[in-house]
């Protein structure tokens, strides 16, 4: 939060709140927040009303804007995650959605994760098309100095399951992202796929979800998925990515902007 829009009021009342609400919980209040959901939306969409109502009184009586006030929720979040070891497990969602069971959408979570991503960040997709925000998220990522890879399916694995362009070519273009695949010839079994869909930045955040990075898979379909933050599986699910990458079973592709 900048010092211009510094509300005394509204931060003492999220870091009295933290230690109700937990990492889940300040992430889940900060979503909500920047979505711009009322307060009696939030309220009843929330495990506990009274740490958060003090919150969103305060954020109401302020001044400072809902992505501000999002951004400093999550902060708290990271810091009590990495204070406490806590891991934490959120729904992901795309479709449509209700205030009585909330759910984080599927492409704010992946802009979440790319976002958070300091030194390493490993994406997988089945399809892909290009999507601007998920491009500059990426660009953005690169020019912090993260190493970014991507596994993408070919039309050639896919078999004719895939139509139109390459989906690597969702993301040519952008200085300083690798792209890997599972070549055809190391793959056992008549028609296998390289169906795996995740995210998982820095082997602590993990978004696994069953959306294709897609306009329809991201924002249409009726897709839902985990995001999970701290524990043993981002880490583990990032090594074994990076070991397929180092026996050969993945290899570099490179693919025309075409």
């Amino acid at each position: 939060m900048t010092d211009s829009m510094r509300d005394p009021d509204f931060e003492e009342a999220a870091r009295a709140a933290s230690s109700a609400l937990g990492n889940a919980g300040l992430r889940e209040l900060a979503a909500r927040v920047a979505d711009g959901w009322p307060e009696q939306a939030v309220l009843g969409s929330v495990r506990d009303r009274e740490a958060v109502a003090p919150v969103l009184a305060a954020l109401a009586a302020g001044a400072v804007p809902a992505g501000e006030a999002a951004a400093f929720l999550r902060g708290l979040a990271a810091g009590h995650a990495a204070a406490t070891g806590e891991v934490s497990v959120e729904t992901v969602w795309t479709g449509p959605s209700s205030h009585s069971v909330p759910v984080r959408s599927t492409v704010q979570a992946l802009l979440d994760v790319i976002a958070g991503a300091r030194s390493e960040l490993v994406l997988m997709t089945y399809s892909a098309r290009r999507r601007t925000d998920i491009r500059e998220a990426l660009a953005e990522a690169v020019a912090r100095g993260v190493a970014v890879s991507v596994v993408v399916e070919t039309l050639a694995g896919a078999g004719g399951a895939i139509g139109g362009t390459e989906p690597g070519q969702a993301f040519t273009g952008i200085d300083g992202v690798r792209l890997w695949h599972w070549p055809v010839g190391r793959r056992e079994g008549r028609g296998a796929k390289a169906h795996a869909k995740l995210a998982v930045a820095d082997r602590s955040a993990l978004l696994v979800s069953s959306a294709n990075l897609t306009q329809s898979g991201v924002s249409t379909n009726m897709e839902a998925g985990l995001l999970v933050r701290g524990g043993a599986a981002p880490r583990r699910v990032a090594e074994h990515v990076a070991e397929l990458r180092s026996r050969g079973v993945l290899e570099r592709i490179r693919v025309g902007e075409g």
